[in-house]
């Protein structure tokens, strides 16, 4: 099972691809894909679309597993990433991938058996989970590799 994992932004978004054969879960792309505050929101959003769109068609995952929103005190910033999201799901859907969403308590359980794990722990389960062959400079990548597990681990069995 190939799964696209995305950790939703505006600014920034995390984006990981793995693969599930026999039980073993491979890293094959991670990034974190910026816009430029300096861009209009369209512009912003259509630049988004394009790098989703670049990584399936690259990837040709069968699954869209992408995290739900948590609605922080920036109501404006947290509409912004609500499109954003959008955005990318139908992506996913243009190229009929399954979606998979995912709370954050629920991918921490799924990485660390620990709901209130902090990001740090978070981390170091992932780096002991799966092989990442490069450095990750931002958190927004490093989740979107958590979210791709969470979704691997969900599906246990199925492929």
């Amino acid at each position: 099972m190939r799964i696209i994992g995305i950790d939703p932004g505006f600014e920034r978004v995390g984006i990981a691809v793995s693969e599930k054969e026999k039980g073993k879960d491979t890293l094959l792309y991670s990034s974190c894909f910026k816009t430029s505050a300096s861009l209009s929101f369209n512009k912003r959003l259509a630049l988004i679309g394009e790098e989703i769109k670049r990584v399936i068609r690259k990837y040709d995952p069968e699954v869209l597993a992408i995290e739900t929103l948590l609605f922080n005190n920036n109501q404006k910033t947290a509409m912004s990433v609500a499109e954003a999201r959008g955005v990318m799901i139908y992506e996913g859907a243009l190229k009929n991938l399954d979606l998979c969403e995912y709370t954050p308590l629920q991918i921490k359980i799924a990485v660390t058996g620990y709901g209130r794990a902090d990001k740090n722990q978070v981390n170091v389960m992932v780096r002991q989970l799966v092989n990442i062959e490069k450095e990750v400079k931002y958190d927004d990548e490093m989740d979107a590799i958590a979210i791709c597990l969470t979704c691997s681990a969900s599906h246990n069995g199925l492929k």
